[in-house]
């Protein structure tokens, strides 16, 4: 998948993602910016919850919304 590809699967999901995870703030959600890494350490530091559970979630939410642009 290229880049400019994942940028635009990353603006269509980020109201889904905001939806999933609503503590995260829009500017959290900006700074993402489609990477799943950076989501899944957010998910884990604004939750409170281990990394392996933050993984999960997203793993389970990408599986749920087809790729949605948080591919790396």
């Amino acid at each position: 998948m290229n880049e400019d590809r994942i940028k635009g699967n990353w603006k269509q999901v980020k109201g889904k993602i905001k939806e999933k995870w609503g503590e995260l703030t829009d500017d959290e959600v900006d700074k993402i910016d489609g990477i799943r890494e950076q989501l899944v350490g957010t998910i884990q530091e604004k939750y409170g919850i281990a990394k392996d559970e933050a993984e999960k979630q997203v793993k389970e939410f990408v599986g749920s919304h087809g790729s949605c642009g948080c591919d790396g």
